[in-house]
């Protein structure tokens, strides 16, 4: 084992396996897949999918020449492989940690990550316009492998990208990476169509023996049967199809490979990079590889391995007291950490289960909502209405601009749809949102889930902006919960109100207020007072809220008795409640979990500068408490707020800073 061992610990650099032989990049990979399970298992990760591609790293990286050469790993969920190769792999266990290694491929991290996107389907559209520059001679030429899951082509995206390029011939590969999986189980069309090519390899072989026989009929059919060339060649492809849909896109198809072959890998990757045009390369990998418990149940075990909390798995095992449950209520390590800890008495519950159980109470009562997810059914709480209610739920797959257009083509029936779709994603949908629902003034809800700083998954996942792109679109309502009972009123609001909505709530556990057993309808537009004080108020809007009262509690220890109210809209604004506000105090706070630029605090400012313009009166000063306007790293939320000052303990010292005569706050 130890001089097994020497294989990977020599491996610093993608060029360090160039020299090596089909057996030890095999070994290599082994080796890389064991060190994941040991490592990942500590600390807490994506999982399944990286122990998934050590083969397809160890065999692209073994060919190309990378930085020269670029390799374009699709989310980057499944990059941990390329990041051991590219000279990260004593940094491992630092991954999705505050300060560590970034959770996907950052291009500040290394000149190896050629994209930092963390949202799915986007590879091959950066591959094109790569291949393209190069082709023009701009920038150093090189070789181009698009990377991509089967899940993550389900997305539009996706599509538009595989059309451009057999447009243009951009010579290029495209690696399918195959194994059913995204987080849950793949949905669609498509996804019947590779498992049925995955389930028969054999087609492929087989429809190439069946062309060469053919050919060699006696009488002279044969060379007829040659002769007729391309027509011949698509009558008998269609027949046999596996890689039919590629090839009418002009896209070379080789397949089923088996993705933990590296000979295999390798000998087909070559043959796709000297055919100079775009090629996919479709290979089989199981989610999960090479460990027992994500490989034993098939596809629910590899739903269950996705990712791996802290201290899950001992030399290479599961820890008999920690099972890892299905992911339900999150897919972040910390989330699933929550979930499989028993709950204390009395603890709150999640933001995302109460969600999950108001949309079922909401489906009870109204045969016309029917809720509908971009494959997160787990992490938006939506499987719960998948289970009891199958007949109003819908999943799109990794498709959120097709999730908001189906949703308006159900509102235009008379139906009462509502997206639930995690903040960072719904940004995808922004045209459909705009064009397609607010503008005709459709009956859409959005329930946008891990708004804010969501933790280990970083800028890519922070619902930092929604705010600001909902506020200026016309004909929407927007509003934030303060708490879970909140929650609950609101989302039987947004339903019951006739036009386009959207709620935003944090990730993690909710505040511990008592969950009413009916939810009421708010008025629209109207704020509420929570505490009365003077001279200085907390405006506070979702979770902004939590901190206002936090700075609040701090404040009065220091002599100052702040009013603090919760604005519970963004649009339409309390306009008469942020008036009197400013009006009756000498400096207004506004504190939101959204970029301050175009976000709840300008809102205020904005009305302010219009209701106080027209006639006499002074006004409050007004202090803006909210994200900065620059992307926010990794880590547990906490630490990020710190960082961020979105605290009570922040907020208050910013108040006392503001105002003179108070105390200053002992360290």
């Amino acid at each position: 084992m130890s001089e097994e061992k020497k294989l990977l610990d020599n491996v610093d650099c993608p060029a360090d396996l160039h020299d090596l032989d089909d057996a030890e990049l095999q070994q290599v990979a082994q080796e890389m897949r064991t060190y994941i399970i040991d490592t990942i298992g500590q600390i807490g990760g994506h999982f399944g999918a990286n122990l998934g591609t050590c083969e397809l790293a160890v065999a692209l990286h073994s060919l190309l020449d990378s930085p020269r050469d670029k390799v374009l790993w699709d989310v980057g969920h499944q990059s941990y492989p390329h990041k051991i190769l590219t000279g990260r792999r004593d940094e491992l266990p630092t991954i999705r940690q505050y300060g560590g290694l970034a959770p996907f491929c950052s291009t500040a991290e290394s000149e190896h990550d050629i994209m930092g996107a963390g949202h799915a389907s986007t590879s091959i559209g950066y591959a094109v316009g790569l291949k393209e520059a190069m082709g023009k001679g701009i920038g150093e030429d090189g070789r181009v492998a698009a990377v991509i899951g089967d899940g993550a082509l389900t997305g539009g995206v996706a599509y538009e990208a595989l059309l451009a390029a057999g447009g243009l011939q951009t010579p290029m590969v495209v690696v399918l990476n195959d194994n059913g999986m995204s987080i849950s189980p793949n949905v669609g069309a498509l996804s019947r169509y590779f498992n049925r090519i995955r389930l028969n390899p054999r087609l492929y072989h087989a429809r190439e023996d069946f062309e060469d026989r053919l050919t060699k009929l006696p009488l002279g059919v044969g060379r007829r049967i040659e002769r007729l060339g391309p027509e011949m060649k698509a009558a008998i492809k269609a027949y046999w199809a596996p890689g039919l849909f590629f090839e009418e896109l002009d896209l070379a198809y080789m397949g089923v490979i088996d993705g933990h072959d590296v000979k295999a890998l390798r000998r087909a990757l070559t043959e796709a990079f000297e055919a100079e045009r775009p090629v996919v390369v479709h290979i089989h990998t199981v989610k999960g590889k090479g460990f027992a418990p994500a490989e034993e149940n098939g596809l629910a075990s590899m739903e269950e391995w996705h990712a791996a909390k802290p201290n899950s798995i001992v030399n290479g095992r599961p820890t008999a007291a920690e099972k890892p449950v299905p992911v339900q209520e999150t897919d972040s390590p910390e989330g699933i950490e929550r979930l499989e800890k028993p709950p204390a008495p009395g603890s709150p519950p999640q933001y995302t289960k109460v969600f999950a159980e108001a949309m079922v109470a909401e489906a009870e009562r109204d045969g016309r909502v029917i809720g509908i997810t971009a494959a997160m059914a787990g992490g938006t709480g939506l499987q719960k209405l998948a289970d009891e209610r199958p007949e109003q739920y819908y999943d799109v797959g990794i498709a959120e601009q097709n999730g908001v257009l189906l949703a308006s083509g159900l509102a235009l029936q008379g139906a009462k749809p509502v997206c639930a779709i995690y903040s960072t994603f719904l940004q995808r949908a922004f045209d459909q949102i705009v064009h397609d629902v607010c503008l005709q003034e459709l009956d859409v809800t959005f329930a946008m889930d891990r708004a804010g700083l969501v933790g280990d998954d970083g800028p890519t996942h922070h619902g930092a902006f929604d705010i600001s792109y909902f506020r200026p679109i016309p004909n929407v309502v927007v509003m934030a919960p303060r708490d879970e009972a909140m929650l609950v009123h609101m989302l039987h609001t947004a339903i019951a109100h006739d036009g386009p909505a959207a709620l935003r709530y944090p990730r993690g556990a909710a505040e511990g207020v008592e969950i009413p057993a009916q939810p009421e309808l708010l008025p629209i537009g109207v704020g509420e007072v929570l505490a009365e004080g003077r001279g200085v108020a907390l405006l506070g809007y979702g979770y902004g809220v939590h901190v206002a009262l936090e700075a609040a509690a701090i404040l009065a220890d220091h002599g100052l008795q702040v009013t603090v109210a919760d604005a519970r809209f963004a649009k339409p604004l309390d306009g008469e409640l942020a008036t009197r506000l400013a009006r009756d105090h000498d400096l207004l706070v506004t504190i939101e979990e959204n970029v301050l630029p175009g976000g709840f605090g300008a809102g205020v400012l904005e009305h302010l500068e219009d209701a106080f313009a027209a006639g006499p009166g002074e006004r409050a000063r007004v202090l803006r408490v909210g994200l900065p306007d620059r992307y926010v790293t990794h880590g547990k939320p906490d630490l990020l707020r710190a960082e961020v000052g979105l605290t009570g303990q922040s907020v208050a010292e910013r108040v006392l800073a503001a105002t003179p005569s108070a105390q200053p706050i002992a360290r």
